[in-house]
């Protein structure tokens, strides 16, 4: 028997942990579909190797055929039935499309650290100056591209490139020779010995992994901030080595590959899709909502020093909810969160209703003709798993309601951590739960003393039974008391 290969994340995450997952029927884990939406899907590529897997589920609706990746070939939900004939080609889709399927929340930053790395105009170096040499390069603006600049190098005849990229030299790139990248500091010291050594030599030594650094996990230093007035910004995965197309050579140094280490929000998406999946598998009739906020109300706002999630790069800024979201997901508490916050289709209405959609607008989501309450639910009263209020002004309340799963009855009691400058009070402040899939509601009144001067402020509200812990970050705007 050989032992199943995998990269850090799997680890890192503690999926082994999960006994629920170790143990579940396999009639279970056989029957959940994962969809994709990517552009760039290469289907024979090893991960996606189905074998010993079992058949394909009764349920699956999708086509597949030889040499092409059909799997939503019609549309992407029933929703959208009327609105779709045809699937757009490459790149090309409706943010209706998406926003109906995609939804992300998380940030995925492994403890492990790779250590690698305006000259964009072909052949604008002096070769008599750079042949045979590294040659230390910097960036006019963030948006360079840092690929071209090695291309530039090596028709110089140039050897090597380091490259001093202060807000990325953590981000894995390929290059089409050695190269690495330093940050200021190290750009700083690299200068004081190439002015005072007459003949400086360096060298670009191959790429090797450490593991179990500290601190993990860390925000990328180009992760989407809050706050969004509308829904949460996904978080991107960092240095993810991820399957490859070996035809796609453009930003692999030239190489064909079939794996390569990737960054951005398509590898923090199918970290999270996946820990959806294996909640799906433990709980067939849960809603996407369900499974959300199991993900998000577990989730850990500490890394493994023990202290909160820190942005890379930023000398020991403090971070909020507006950079870490919900925190960092912890799969072996999503599979048992104790309490969710659940909402359906028209939970959904209510709130586009109260951020101004009109009925005309949203007939192109539903399909029919819905009328907006009169007056709309407020916002803040969307029953999501965090809080967030962006113009308060005065006291107001705030409801939720929260479904039990677990066994047997139990009481949940609510603890805050309380935002500057705002009293909070939740009535009532004890749940008492007789059987699984019961409902309570509560109600959290929140009253202002001081004006945040037009800045958010930050807090919390965790409702625990002594085995649970179900958190829900908090961010309000104090315009006036």
């Amino acid at each position: 028997m050989n032992k199943l290969h995998t990269t850090r994340s799997w680890e890192f995450l503690g999926i082994d942990s999960i006994n629920q997952y170790n143990y579940l029927p396999m009639d279970t884990k056989s029957n959940v579909i994962v969809a994709m939406i990517d552009t760039g899907v290469w289907p024979e590529s090893k991960s996606f190797n189905d074998e010993d897997l079992g058949p394909v589920p009764p349920k699956f609706k999708g086509e597949c055929t030889i040499g092409k990746f059909h799997i939503f070939k019609k549309y992407y939900s029933v929703l959208f039935k009327h609105h779709l004939t045809n699937i757009k080609p490459q790149n090309g889709m409706d943010e209706t499309d998406i926003v109906s399927s995609v939804s992300g929340f998380y940030l995925s930053n492994i403890d492990t650290y790779d250590v690698l790395v305006r000259i964009t105009y072909s052949n604008t170096l002096d070769p008599t100056l750079i042949r045979g040499k590294i040659v230390v390069c910097g960036l006019e603006s963030f948006t360079d591209d840092r690929s071209a600049k090695a291309v530039v190098i090596r028709q110089g005849g140039g050897v090597g490139m380091i490259l001093i990229d202060p807000l990325v030299k953590h981000v894995s790139f390929q290059y089409v020779i050695p190269a690495t990248a330093i940050g200021q500091e190290e750009a700083q010291q690299l200068q004081a010995y190439m002015t005072t050594e007459k003949n400086p030599i360096a060298t670009i030594k191959l790429t090797s992994t450490v593991l179990f650094t500290k601190p993990a996990p860390q925000l990328a230093v180009f992760s989407s901030m809050g706050p969004n007035i509308i829904t949460p910004y996904p978080t991107p995965g960092l240095n993810i080595l991820a399957a490859w197309s070996p035809v796609s050579t453009t930003t692999t140094g030239g190489r064909n590959v079939d794996f390569n280490i990737i960054s951005g929000t398509s590898m923090s998406c199918p970290h999270v899709s996946a820990v959806a999946a294996i909640i799906k598998s433990v709980h067939p009739s849960w809603s996407p909502a369900a499974i959300k906020s199991a993900i998000m109300t577990t989730a850990t706002i500490l890394d493994n020093t023990g202290k909160l999630i820190e942005r890379d790069l930023q000398g020991g800024t403090p971070t909020t909810p507006f950079d870490y979201g919900s925190g960092h997901i912890n799969p072996v508490a999503a599979v048992d969160p104790g309490l969710i916050y659940d909402f359906d289709s028209n939970d959904i209405i209510d709130f586009l209703c109260s951020t101004g959609s009109t009925p005309s607008q949203m007939v192109y989501l539903t399909g029919v003709v819905v009328c907006c309450k009169n007056p709309p639910t407020p916002s803040y009263d969307f029953n999501y798993p965090s809080i967030g209020i962006s113009n308060m002004s005065g006291s107001l309340s705030v409801h939720r309601t929260v479904t039990y799963y677990g066994k047997g009855s139990t009481v949940y009691y609510s603890q805050v951590d309380y935002p500057s400058g705002v009293k909070v009070k939740v009535t009532p402040n004890k749940l008492e739960f007789s059987q699984p899939g019961e409902k309570m509601s509560f109600r959290i009144d929140m009253t202002p003393y001081k004006s945040s001067n037009g800045s958010f402020v930050f807090g919390a509200l965790t409702w625990s039974n002594g085995v649970h812990r179900v958190r829900s970050p908090i961010a309000i705007n104090v315009l006036s008391v």
